[in-house]
């Protein structure tokens, strides 16, 4: 782990020269370490996973939140921003191919990588979403054609209902976005199929 580019973060380079970067982002008490299991996703992939500067209750998370399911929007905003530099600041330091990124981001994590789709269209190439919901609707909806996204949704989830995942799903195709949403018979929590479809969607993407 290092504090270097101005997020703590964990950096893994690629065990192929062709492999893409995977940018790992937490939920809601989650850390750099957390989700680099998940790197396995892309056997060979870089791996960068940061952590999030935001704490609630001592719990890091990627941004602010009013409530369960409400968010302070301006730091949404700002934080996207700020991670989306972050992103290219460590693209050139680690030399990523910037063409090559890929979110996987779970719960909140998700939700900002929902966001810096929206408002930063330019950071990432394509974008693994579990748990997410719709972070914010842009003024200026961005031109998200070049992009695939792949939504994982538990049919069971207590904090997100399916009709709240519909409306991603619409707003992304909305923008021009080739999505992709599976429902699993899951809660909140992950579970180790929508991993294995995760994978074997990542897998005929590249």
């Amino acid at each position: 782990m290092t504090t270097e580019l101005g997020f703590a973060h964990v950096f893994k380079p690629a065990q192929t020269p062709t492999a893409p970067t995977l940018l790992l982002l937490h939920g809601t008490g989650g850390d750099e370490n957390d989700m680099l299991p998940l790197g396995g996703l892309v056997p060979g992939a870089a791996l960068l996973s940061p952590r999030g500067k935001v704490l609630e209750h001592g719990m890091p998370r990627f941004f602010r939140r009013l409530a369960e399911g409400v968010f302070d929007l301006e730091d949404l905003k700002q934080r996207t921003n700020e991670l989306a530099d972050f992103i290219t600041v460590a693209a050139a330091q680690y030399n990523l191919a910037t063409n090559e990124i890929i979110a996987v981001g779970y719960s909140n994590g998700a939700n900002i990588a929902a966001s810096m789709l929206l408002l930063r269209p330019e950071i990432l190439h394509a974008a693994v979403l579990f748990r997410a919901m719709v972070p914010l609707e842009p003024a200026d909806p961005p031109n998200l054609s070049p992009v695939r996204v792949w939504i994982g949704a538990g049919n069971q989830d207590p904090i997100i209902p399916t009709s709240e995942t519909q409306r991603l799903v619409d707003l992304l195709r909305g923008a021009g976005a080739d999505v992709t949403i599976r429902f699993f018979n899951a809660g909140h929590g992950l579970t180790n199929g929508e991993v294995e479809a995760a994978g074997q969607w990542l897998k005929e993407l590249n």
